[in-house]
């Protein structure tokens, strides 16, 4: 049997989505117990690596090291870090537990999302430009409602 590039896309975009499934790409380095902890917190949270190291004023490739190799942090920075994440700092060290990742059938926009995170890079800054563009517009829509019914 052969299995063409279309046929293959069309597994893809049909398999269902399995909650146990990996996100992102494989990682070249284990995680560290600590770096566990906080990826599984970070997955709790439906936090992406890139908003996390936005929020810690990181660079996306900084915050991943966090999760990846043996960092030595500052008091302040895993302070700051567990309140991105929304957890405590007890957690984070394992000393109580984590958050479960929530379960749940997904809608239709994160199933759409997820084929799109398996595009490569420039294509899902296509999709994302024009995704963002809409959603600024029905801001802006909201916004200008809301303004002139308050005045």
């Amino acid at each position: 049997m052969v299995i063409t590039m279309q046929d293959f896309s069309s597994l893809q975009i049909t398999a269902g989505y399995n909650s146990a499934m990996q996100t992102g790409r494989p990682a070249k380095y284990p995680r560290t117990p600590f770096g566990e902890r906080v990826y599984a917190a970070r997955e709790a949270a439906k936090l992406s690596q890139a908003e996390v190291a936005v929020q810690l004023g990181l660079s996306q490739n900084a915050y991943a090291m966090w999760e990846r190799r043996p960092i030595a942090l500052r008091p302040q920075q895993i302070e700051q870090l567990a309140g991105v994440l929304g957890v405590t700092v007890e957690a984070l060290f394992g000393k109580v537990p984590l958050p479960t990742k929530p379960s749940g059938p997904m809608g239709r926009a994160k199933k759409a999302f997820e084929a799109v995170s398996q595009l490569p890079r420039n294509q899902q800054s296509t999709i994302l430009s024009m995704v963002e563009s809409v959603v600024n517009a029905r801001h802006r829509e909201r916004d200008k409602k809301q303004s002139s019914a308050a005045g």
